[in-house]
């Protein structure tokens, strides 16, 4: 088995991260919703999920599994893991 340096493992994060934060807004672009309306959906405030938007807040589990069935896609698609958003 091989194994990543931090500085590696760095880099595979932040390109998927990347994946992540460009794709939760393309995916509420793409469904015409404001953040707004996510944040609704979520419970949470505007502000908080712009912040996931522009990466400058993890994202919970919960939130992602959240966005997930409020797109109807999956979580592997939001991480960047599959280029499939099909379930």
């Amino acid at each position: 088995m091989r194994y990543l340096s931090i500085q590696q493992n760095a880099v595979t994060y932040n390109k998927f991260g990347d994946y992540m934060y460009r794709r939760i807004r393309d995916l509420r672009e793409d469904a015409d919703l404001t953040q707004e309306q996510i944040a609704e959906l979520l419970n949470c405030s505007q502000q908080v999920y712009s912040n996931y938007e522009l990466g400058q807040r993890d994202i919970p589990t919960a939130i992602l599994t959240a966005l997930a069935k409020i797109h109807n896609t999956t979580t592997d698609y939001i991480l960047g893991l599959t280029d499939n958003p099909d379930k």
